[in-house]
């Protein structure tokens, strides 16, 4: 007769309307009568439980999709199906199948739940990891059975790792491999002979892990840190794993590991008993544990595989299962990611907090080098070193002066000393003491300012009172940004990382780190600005997100009350919030319009108004960009910083009057002579005459000799191509002549698309002779310039193009695609024409959804409506693109009528949406 296991207590469903044992039973029963053919009962038996697995898995899911974040009943309700398929297996298996009535001793079998299983903790799509125990070497019958079982297994779509083995086998296996031995540490009886598990049970105790805790936790602590490397070292992944990640449930499985082989508990609370960890933090492990593996339960039932990676495309379906819904200006996905990230945090402390208790019980080792160089750092009164760590050495004397919660951190910074978890613990616990009055103290302000600008370390005093919750306790202001996820692909971390990411870069360069690769900052900074001001300035950047409000016209005005209190003087409070307000305009100048137009930058000098402003809104905005993530800051983007601050401060310094065309093109033609110095007087006077003024202005020496030379003599029927990297600019340089043409711009535009190249600037001009004169700079599918060997085929490519021989519009349709895990992201459309950013053009800004074919597709609507483009500038931030065009009509004038605008407008819209049903279909 069949029998199950004791159903755990607490599933997500009552346990018979998962595995209906009866009616199951009976089943299985009946189909033993019926068949006798060992092939035939089997199928039978895999019929029926093919159906119960998939009537149980159904329930289990709808009793969680109403109850999202009832993980625990869940996995206890998984693991339950799980054991009772395992079970009936075997059952059918060993007295059906192969029924053995005279068993001797020797083909006692015993079955084990080992691993995840074994812990009872199982996702929708777990491995199931089965242990066949044998009291010697594996008899034929068991083999056999052991055989029928695992086939029945797999045939009901099970993942089953397995191992046959005797005692002795376990423990040979146990001591070489910290793998084997872990899965062994968690083995749960099943089914069997019931008095091998017990005896593997003792020997494993006293044979294997009494006496070899210390091996263990290193062990698994290098596992633990080799893991991090590979999912990508910190906390913020943007797309995190939710089993394997930092800050996520292996480490809170480890934890659990180390404090079963150390203190033999058989569930996290019993280290509460033992002063391992307080009620509290028991609460924050639970509730931590509860929702990551919510979240992983979630993934295996939208994917219906044993995904475990947080893709951008799954985030968005999580977070609406865990029934998070757009509120205060954001979107559901970021609220969600914001608890994700924060329960990923409270991982890592509780983690820390862990092994240093370890530590205290000479039980983990110390680092080598700590141990080889141990010294002890003289310490200020009321502190003590324990363990190489800065701990409090009275803790109701610290907690008399609340100062003292400021102090801490600036003395591990002043000794180099990581703080003991014992004081963090003691800080976090006490922070109701950071009051308005603390807040207001003039030392309290001095203490937290010379944690930035003091001690050459920022970002670890910064990180650390994040993470304890002082940071938003001191600045409340601050607390809406902590572990607030922006949820597009252009950000890599958390709002309040990259604050600190901010200030991070701001040292290194004080510190003379970054030279080679921010000169102009780095020589900015040596000759000196207010530090005071850029520090708390960046500081505060940031601190508008995530409301409905425009985040810089907020944190201006956040600024405005936050940094009085940080002790600023008044003229000081003006310029860090000026610098809040203000922090994009620098980023948005450079990199959506053109910055060779003089106007451009005669607004952005009469925007900063003196040279100090400048300086330090170049520092913010190197480090604000530098900050976004590690591949963010590149040289086009150095190049576009460094001109736009050479020219303003040239500007600001000589006179705005001095900016004009007519200066920079009799420099240019200047400049252009003597690189031509070999050509015929007639041919060189020929060339600097034919262009009109933007020409001479909009582009620098070399391409202007390149130009010359493409055009010279050249027929009316012939294109002229000529691609060279530009490594100044991280680009290649694509110049092309050609006689001009209606619709020049789009062609090119397509043309180029067609070879995948990304589009990141482009300018065309007219000869006064009748040429099209344009330049592209473009990348390659990693942002990078093309490898000098592709440039000949893709020269030859371009030029079919052009011929006519692909025609771009049907070869668009297959190429412009947007990857199924990039789809989730929203951006909202917004179209702006604005005639006040050129004296001659009108700029019209298109803010969309980037994809390959969006400006071949802008450039063609804006051509098949007369409008003449004259160069492009293009802003990509990840997902999110801003295509500035600046055109005139076929009149050569602006675009002033708004009727004519907003036909013009609907047109793009148009083009935009069909593009983008095209592009995710």
């Amino acid at each position: 007769m069949l029998t199950l296991p004791n159903a755990p207590d607490k599933l997500i469903c009552p346990a018979s309307d998962i595995f209906d044992l009866a009616t199951i039973g009976a089943a299985v029963e009946a189909a033993a009568t019926e068949h006798q053919d060992e092939g035939a009962l089997r199928s039978a038996v895999v019929q029926i439980l093919l159906k119960a697995r998939k009537e149980g898995m159904t329930t289990i899911a709808a009793a969680f999709a109403d109850a999202p974040f009832a993980a625990r009943p869940t996995t206890r309700a998984y693991t339950w199906l799980t054991d009772c398929l395992v079970v009936t297996a075997k059952y059918v298996a060993t007295q059906h199948m192969h029924p053995n009535s005279a068993a001797t001793d020797e083909d006692r079998l015993s079955l084990l739940a080992v691993g995840g299983y074994g812990r009872g903790e199982m996702a929708p799509h777990s491995d199931v990891d089965l242990l066949f125990l044998t009291p010697k070497q594996i008899t034929p019958w068991a083999e056999r059975a052991i055989e029928s079982m695992l086939y029945i297994l797999w045939d009901l779509r099970l993942k089953v790792g397995h191992a046959s083995r005797t005692v002795r086998d376990c423990l040979k296996l146990g001591r070489e491999d910290f793998t084997i031995r872990t899965a062994l540490m968690e083995h749960r009886y099943l089914t069997g002979d019931a008095e091998l598990p017990k005896k593997l049970a003792k020997r494993l105790t006293a044979e294997l892990f009494k006496g070899t805790a210390a091996e263990f936790i290193e062990a698994k602590l290098e596992e633990r840190d080799a893991r991090h490397e590979r999912q990508g070292g910190q906390r913020y992944v943007v797309e995190p794993n939710v089993k394997e990640g930092k800050g996520c449930l292996r480490d809170l499985q480890s934890l659990f590991w180390i404090a079963k082989y150390v203190h033999n508990v058989r569930n996290v609370k019993e280290l509460v008993k033992l002063k391992v960890f307080n009620e509290d933090e028991f609460q924050l492990f639970k509730r931590a544990e509860d929702f990551l593996w919510a979240v992983r339960c979630h993934l295996h039932l939208i994917t219906n595989r044993p995904s475990d990676q947080l893709n951008f495309d799954l985030q968005v379906e999580v977070a609406a299962r865990m029934g998070y819904e757009d509120k205060d200006g954001r979107r559901a996905v970021e609220h969600f990611m914001q608890e994700y990230f924060r329960n990923a945090t409270a991982t890592g402390d509780l983690t820390r907090i862990f092994l240093t208790k370890l530590e205290a019980m000479h039980v983990k080792n110390e680092p080598l080098l700590q141990r080889i160089f141990r010294r002890n750092p003289r310490v200020k009164k009321g502190y003590k070193v324990v363990h190489n760590r800065l701990a409090v050495d009275n803790e109701k004397a610290f907690l008399a002066d609340k100062l003292n919660l400021l102090r801490l951190f600036e003395e591990a910074l002043r000794t180099g000393m990581l703080i003991h978890p014992d004081a963090m613990r003691l800080v976090s616990a006490n922070l109701d003491l950071i009051d308005d009055e603390m807040r207001n103290d003039k030392e309290a302000r001095r203490q937290f300012l010379d944690l930035m600008l003091k001690h050459g370390n920022p970002e670890r005093a910064l990180r650390r009172m994040n993470e304890l919750g002082v940071l938003a306790a001191f600045i409340p202001e601050f607390e809406p940004i902590v572990a607030m996820m922006q949820f597009n692909m252009y950000h890599h971390y958390t709002v309040d990382e990259h604050t600190i990411q901010c200030i991070r870069t701001l040292s290194q360069i004080e510190h003379g780190d970054l030279i080679e690769e921010l000169p102009l900052v780095s020589g900015i900074l040596k000759e000196g600005v207010n530090r005071k001001v850029i520090y708390v300035a960046l500081l505060l950047h940031d601190i508008g997100k995530g409301r409905d409000e425009d985040h810089s016209i907020l944190g201006a005005k956040i600024a405005r009350k936050v940094a009085p209190r940080l002790g600023l003087s008044k003229s000081e409070v003006e310029t860090v919030e000026w610098l809040v307000r203000y922090h994009l305009l620098m980023s948005d100048m450079a990199q959506k319009r053109d910055i060779s137009d003089p106007r451009t930058l005669r607004d952005f000098a009469k925007a900063v108004k003196t040279r100090k402003r400048l300086d330090l809104l170049t520092v913010l905005t190197v480090c604000d960009i530098r900050g976004v993530g590690p591949d963010t800051w590149n040289n086009w983007k150095a190049v576009l910083i460094r001109q736009l601050h050479r020219d303003t401060a040239q500007a600001l310094e000589h006179g705005l009057e001095e900016v004009n065309r007519e200066n920079r093109g009799a420099e240019a033609r200047k400049l252009l002579r003597e690189r031509l110095s070999d050509w015929e007087s007639a041919k060189l006077r020929s060339e600097t005459s034919r262009h009109y003024p933007p020409y001479w202005q909009g582009l620098d020496t070399n391409t202007h000799e390149v130009f010359a030379k493409l055009l010279r003599d050249i027929p009316d029927d012939e294109v002229r191509i000529d691609l060279h990297p530009d490594v100044d600019r991280d680009a290649t340089r694509a110049c092309f002549a050609m006689i001009d043409h209606p619709g020049i711009f789009s062609r090119l535009s397509g043309a180029l698309a067609l070879v995948g190249a990304n589009v990141v600037d482009a300018r065309t001009y007219t000869s006064k002779d009748g040429y099209a004169t344009a330049v592209f700079w473009i990348q390659d599918a990693d942002g990078h310039p093309y490898e000098e060997a592709r440039l000949p085929r893709l020269t030859q490519m371009i030029h079919k193009i052009l011929l006519g021989e692909v025609k771009a519009t049907e070869a668009m349709k297959s190429r412009d695609k947007i990857k199924k895990r990039e789809r989730a992201f929203r951006v909202p459309t917004s179209i702006t024409f604005d005639n006040e950013g050129s004296d001659i053009y009108t700029i019209i800004e298109v803010d969309t959804r980037d994809r390959p074919g969006l400006l071949f597709d802008l450039t063609r609507t804006l051509a098949n409506n007369n409008v003449y483009i004259a160069s492009a500038v293009i802003a990509t931030y990840g997902e999110q693109v801003v295509d500035s065009f600046y055109v005139k009509d076929m009149f050569g004038l602006k675009f002033h009528s708004s009727p004519r605008q907003k036909q013009l407008e609907k047109k793009l819209r148009e083009a935009i949406t069909k593009g983008a049903e095209r592009a995710h279909s």
